[in-house]
């Protein structure tokens, strides 16, 4: 069962991010795992590795990588993404927070966002929303994170 749980979410996380030859600006979607490791001095740190086996309440990582494969600087780049279905969005990992949506359209802080009549709930988000600062030059590119859960 778990197991069947990972593999709905490669697939979705496949799909979340389609990449385009035509297009200059390529992502790729990763869902990955937090591992301790013990290091040589007796800490522990945490590793990501692709995920393997994830079932509910299973924390994970989304990575967006995002590269520019055209011959020019991209400016006033937006990479918004869907949050996979069988996860439910719990914060940054590390870098810029993203915006966040509950309907794909209207983006914002979770405090400005509304589900009905209630106040949205970090489960209730359904898609992120980074924008760059500075343009991506050509052959560049980065990268953002999220943390999430196995719904």
């Amino acid at each position: 069962m778990r197991s069947n749980a990972l593999i709905t979410l490669l697939l979705v996380a496949a799909a979340a991010a389609p990449v385009s030859a035509a297009e200059p600006l390529r992502l790729e979607t990763r869902i990955l795992a937090e591992k301790r490791v013990a290091a040589a001095d007796g800490t522990t740190r945490v590793a990501l590795s692709p995920a393997t086996r994830a079932g509910p309440g299973d924390p994970v990582v989304v990575e967006v990588r995002y590269r520019n494969v055209g011959r020019q600087s991209l400016g006033g780049v937006v990479i918004a993404n869907p949050v996979p279905r069988d996860l439910a969005y719990r914060a940054p990992r590390t870098g810029p927070a993203p915006e966040l949506s509950v309907d794909g359209r209207s983006f914002g802080p979770i405090a400005s966002l509304r589900v009905g009549n209630r106040a949205a709930t970090l489960a209730d988000v359904t898609h992120v929303r980074w924008r760059l600062s500075d343009p991506v030059t050509a052959g560049g590119g980065g990268e953002f994170a999220f943390q999430a859960v196995v719904r």
